[in-house]
Order: structure tokens, then sequence, then C-alpha cells
């Protein structure tokens, strides 16, 4: 037989292809050669993250919609680089509450099988939202860090405009980057190695770069919130002991805000690491190593923990603050004004519009001579 196979060139050729074959099913068995390998959920697992993007996803929505109206209403707050960067957030987090959970429920749940073209369009769209969100963070933390490391120089170094160019260089430098697949970076066949095993079409290479630039700028975030922790430990403890019974009014206030905002930077930093670094961790280990069925559909559960942050950042950045929520209720109460007016003749109308637009004009006056300069002074716990 031996023999037989060097002396017939056709049967050694016959041989070798079909030994090609079988090793091109094998490699790609394993690089997975369709979308339905990365749909790897079962059924009680697409009811769960089902419930928690049908949850998340319109509430997140609803609460950065409110945080827009309400900026948007105020002269005085559209006129604050803090309120212009947590503009940016939310409206980061707005296009996140959209994108991710359509995206997400119609690849998962519906197994919808797109071009290459229209899911790369769909998942640029959600690397969009979420790396304007992680970059509003940074802007909002170079913010505050400004605001206490340089507080007589804080309303030269960040002015308005300075702020909207900052937010204008984010966008544009967040768009390009989230488009790079679309745009030609990306796994042209199955057969190729670096294609990942959590994003269909998507490089490794661009993959590791974006999570390595996503880790980059969260350690920023990191860097300037523990540095305001330090001065704010160092001032309390300045401040207190021997001296506390001869603080002043003021003394015993500042203290205590210094105490207030040491937990609430606490509190950013324990839900920016518990939302993003399980994601991020995922998306670097599948760069050197094949991940299993299993621990995708870990990484699909995680990946909801992104969209919880989008959820939870309105609470923490805009809601808290008194400014904003005297703004917010000088809204409902113009709202519930006019439509008790509603039942009422014009005359009543207009008269209630113009109290409503005294009391705001009143308000934006009261807010623009307050000594509050920035954002990280009308904190509330």
């Amino acid at each position: 037989m031996e023999n037989q196979t060097e002396h017939d060139p056709e049967a050694t050729t016959v041989l070798y292809l079909n030994e090609s074959r079988q090793n091109v099913s094998t490699a790609g068995e394993s690089l997975c050669n369709s979308l339905k390998c990365y749909m790897v959920l079962t059924q009680q697992e697409k009811k769960a993250i089902g419930s928690i993007c049908f949850l998340a996803g319109p509430v997140t929505f609803l609460e950065n919609i409110l945080v827009l109206g309400v900026i948007a209403s105020s002269a005085t707050l559209r006129s604050r680089p803090s309120y212009l960067f947590i503009s940016s957030l939310a409206l980061a987090d707005t296009f996140a509450s959209c994108f991710f959970t359509i995206s997400f429920l119609d690849f998962h749940l519906y197994s919808n099988n797109d071009s290459p073209n229209t899911y790369l369009f769909k998942l640029g769209g959600v690397t969009m939202a979420f790396t304007g969100s992680v970059g509003s963070l940074l802007l909002t933390a170079l913010d505050r860090y400004l605001c206490i490391y340089q507080a007589s120089n804080y309303k030269v170094l960040l002015t308005r405009t300075r702020a909207k160019l900052a937010i204008i260089l984010l966008w544009c430098i967040t768009i390009f980057i989230s488009f790079l697949p679309l745009m030609g970076w990306r796994c042209t066949t199955w057969l190729d190695r670096p294609c990942s095993r959590l994003f269909p079409y998507v490089d490794h290479h661009y993959q590791v770069c974006w999570s390595g630039l996503q880790l980059v700028v969260l350690s920023l975030i990191i860097l300037a919130y523990a540095l305001i922790l330090w001065k704010a430990h160092r001032h309390e403890a300045v401040m207190g002991g021997p001296q506390l019974g001869r603080l002043s009014l003021r003394g015993q206030a500042r203290m205590r805000m210094d105490i207030q905002l040491a937990r609430t930077f606490s509190l950013i930093l324990l839900i920016l690491a518990v939302c993003w670094l399980p994601v991020l961790s995922f998306m670097i280990i599948d760069v050197s190593v094949i991940l299993t069925n299993e621990q995708q559909r870990m990484f699909a559960f995680c990946s909801t923990l992104c969209l919880v942050n989008s959820c939870v950042n309105p609470l923490l950045y805009a809601l808290r603050c008194r400014e904003l929520r005297g703004e917010l209720l000088t809204l409902l109460g113009c709202f519930k004004a006019l439509r008790e007016c509603n039942l009422g003749n014009t005359n009543v109308i207009q008269q209630d519009k113009n109290g409503c637009e005294f009391t705001r004009n009143n308000k934006d006056h009261t807010l623009s001579e307050s000594n509050q300069e920035t954002i990280s002074e009308s904190i509330d716990m």
C-alpha cells in the first residue's frame, strides 16, 4: 500500500487534501465560523438578561432625558462648565440606554443574523455611547480636581469656552475610535486567528487597544478622586482635634462638606470598579485565551453592568446636586400650575405663565449670585 501511494501522485494529492480539510474543519470549530457561536445564552439566561435590559434601559433613558431637560431649561446651569460635563455624560448614557438595549436584545435574545456592516454599525453605536460616558466621567473628575486643588484660579483655568472645546474634542475622538471596525479594522473571514470570541468580526488588536484605553481613562478617574479624598482627609485632620471647638461655623460647614465629598467619591469609585473591571478583564483575557461558552455567558451578564452604571450616573452626578434639584422642582411646579390653569380662562393661564417665568428668572438670578462656583460645593448626601 505504501509503495502504491508513493508511485501514484493522484492518490497522494487526494490524501493531502482530505487531511487539509479535516484540519480546516477543526480550526473552524475552535475559531467559530458562525454568528450562532456567539449566541450562547440559555432560555433562562435570556429571560434574566432580558428583564435587566427591559428594566434598566427605559429607566436610564428617562433619568438622563430629565437631566438634559433641566440643564437645558436653566441659563445659569448651562453657563457652568460642571453642568456642561454632566450634560455630556447624560447624553452618552442616553445613547447607551438606546443602542445597548436594542443591539443586545436583538442579538442575544432574538438571534438576529445581521450582515457584517450592519452588526459593526450597531456595535459602533454601543461603543460610542460607553466610550463617551467614560470620557465624560473623566472630564467631570478633572473638573472636581481643579475646583479642589485650584480653587482660586478655577474660573480662569476652566472657562465655558474651554469646557465646550473639551466636550467637542472628546466626542470627535470617541466617534472615530468607535467606528474603526466599520471603517476596516476587522476580521475579514472566520479563518483569521485574531478574531474575538466575544464580538463577531472584531479584531483582537482593536479589542485590546480599546480595553487598554478604557483602563487608562478609569485609572485617571481613580487617581483624580483619590487625590481629592487625600485632600479632604488632610483638611479634616487639620481642622479636627483640639481646634474643633474653636472652628467658625463656616469652617465646620466646610469640614462637613469634605466628609460628604469623601463619601460620595468613595461610592463613585466603588461603582466604577464593580461595573467596568469585570467587562474589561474578560476583553483582555480573550486576547490570549480562547474563551469557553460558560465564560462567554458570564461576559454577557457582566456587560449589562455597564448599562446599570449608566442608570446610576444621573443619581450620583446630577440629582445629588441641590442646584439641579431646585431647578427640577421649579420646573415641575410650573408644569403643575399650567396643568391646573388649563381648566381656567386664558387670562389666568397667561398670568400663571408670567408667574412661572418670573420665578425661573428669579431662581437663575439667585443661582448666579451664589457663592457656590462649582458643582462640588452643592452635593448633598
